[in-house]
């Protein structure tokens, strides 16, 4: 999905959000990332494939 130079982590690596954000829609809380991961301000995922990842904040 990634166009650019230094392609972005895919939505299955364990460093997914560190993909460019494409949309970013911080009123609603979620961004959409370049690996097409949903991202929301809880740090809950939604992945391509429809698994959702719970948020994981540190304690």
């Amino acid at each position: 999905m990634c166009l650019h130079d230094s392609p972005c982590p895919s939505a299955d690596s364990p460093d997914r959000e560190a993909a460019a954000v494409l949309v970013a829609y911080p009123e609603q809380g979620w961004s959409l990332l370049c690996n097409a991961v949903l991202l929301f301000e809880d740090t809950g995922e939604l992945l391509p494939d429809g698994r959702v990842v719970g948020p994981h904040r540190p304690v």
